[in-house]
């Protein structure tokens, strides 16, 4: 977006401020103002795609979710960011986008599912990943990077089997994490890195194929 659209919203719209960002433009919202920010964005600057709906779990601090929003001009080819806060860090809630962009409704679906965040007046609020009765968001962050042995969706099939959904073995499986140091070193990654798409996956004795990638 043009510094001098920027302007004409902040003049319009005296309630966003910059975000700092090290891309894109980015705004702070207030929740309140959202649809009405998106919709002027739409029609009358020509940002007409939704291309993404996330959330941040600030953790400690509050607000401790904030809403983003990622909108294109697919005319202009210009990228927006969007931050809106959640005013309740219980009960995180944003107003829905589904009125503005069709493409909102799964996007918010997932957000709520990970993240827990609710979107009033959204016409099918469910999970679309996890199972209904799950009683988790993945993605918070008090939900554990081994994540948690939960009963199975069908209580028939549980109790049949006595078997559960098994917590994800990160700490001794092939992926590793560490909770130090800043957020670029502390995401998981592949325990072997002997190989990657640029160089040929080395040849095990167990595999069919050689070991080569395709």
């Amino acid at each position: 977006m043009a510094e001098s659209e920027f302007a004409q919203l902040k003049e319009r719209f005296d309630y966003l401020s910059e975000r700092a960002s090290s891309d894109h433009l980015a705004v702070n919202c207030p929740a309140d103002k959202l649809v009405e920010l998106c919709t002027a964005l739409r029609d009358e600057l020509a940002y007409d795609l939704l291309v993404d709906v996330t959330a941040v779990d600030w953790d400690a601090q509050s607000p401790r979710f904030t809403g983003i929003y990622h909108l294109l001009s697919t005319t202009k080819h210009e990228y927006l960011r969007i931050a809106v806060d959640c005013e309740d860090d219980i009960h995180p809630s944003l107003p829905t986008l589904c009125g503005v962009f069709v493409a909102a409704n799964w996007h918010e679906r997932e957000t709520y599912d990970l993240m827990g965040i609710h979107y009033a007046g959204h016409p099918d609020l469910r999970r679309i990943l996890m199972w209904d009765s799950y009683p988790y968001h993945p993605l918070r962050k008090e939900f554990p990077l081994a994540g948690i042995e939960t009963p199975l969706p069908a209580a028939d099939v549980a109790e049949a089997t006595d078997a559960k959904v098994i917590a994800a073995p990160m700490m001794g499986g092939p992926f590793v994490s560490s909770g130090d140091g800043p957020m670029s070193q502390t995401e998981p990654r592949a325990r072997d890195e002997s190989w990657t798409e640029q160089k040929e996956k080395p040849i095990s004795s167990g595999s069919a194929d050689g070991g080569r990638k395709n």
